[in-house]
C-alpha cells in the first residue's frame, strides 16, 4: 500500500513507511491526560487499529499504540491482529528524544513526533549510533523494514 493510497481508510496518527514508500507499521498515540490503561480504553485502540489494517488494500505488518507510560508493538497477519510483540517503557524509549520526557507532561502531538523521531532514528541513524531498543525492533523484524524508511503522519 502506497502512503497516498489511503483514502479509504480512516487515518492512523502516523504510519511507518520502508524504503520503497510502502506502509509497514501504523500508530495510534494517546498523550497526556489519556492513557490505554484501562480495559475498555486499550480494546478499543485496538479495535481501532483492526479496522485501519482491515480496510488496507494490502497487508500492513505492524501496528503500534503509544500513551505517555507504554508502547505497544503488534503483528498483523491479514485477518488477526495478535497480542503486542514488543512492550516497551515509553520515557525508556522516548526519554532519549526528549530527556525531560519523565517530568512534564507530554501531550498527544508532541508524542507523535517524539515516537516518530525514534522511528526515523531506527531508520538512518539521524541522532545515535544505536537508537534505543534496536535490538528488540530486529528480533520482531521490524527494524529489517525500517531501514531507510521515513515516517508520515495524518
Amino acid at each position: 500500500m502506497q502512503a497516498t493510497n489511503l483514502e479509504d481508510v480512516d487515518f492512523p496518527d502516523f504510519v511507518a513507511l520502508d524504503k520503497d514508500r510502502q506502509v509497514i507499521l501504523i500508530a495510534e498515540v494517546q498523550g497526556f491526560p489519556f492513557y490505554f490503561k484501562t480495559k475498555r480504553a486499550k480494546e478499543n485502540a485496538i479495535s481501532q487499529l483492526s479496522d485501519y489494517l482491515q480496510a488496507a488494500k494490502t497487508l500492513i505488518p505492524f501496528a503500534m499504540l503509544v500513551d505517555v507510560e507504554n508502547l505497544m508493538i503488534f503483528k498483523w497477519d491479514g485477518k488477526h491482529l495478535s497480542e503486542p510483540i514488543l512492550c516497551l517503557n515509553t520515557p525508556d524509549v522516548l526519554s532519549h528524544y526528549e530527556p525531560e520526557f519523565s517530568n512534564k507532561k507530554i501531550y498527544n502531538l508532541y508524542l507523535r513526533g517524539l515516537t516518530e523521531a525514534w522511528l526515523r532514528d531506527l531508520a538512518y541513524h539521524w541522532k545515535l549510533e544505536i537508537p534505543p531498543f534496536t535490538k528488540q525492533m530486529a528480533n520482531i523484524g521490524l527494524l529489517q523494514l525500517l531501514e531507510d524508511g521515513t515516517t508520515q503522519a495524518y
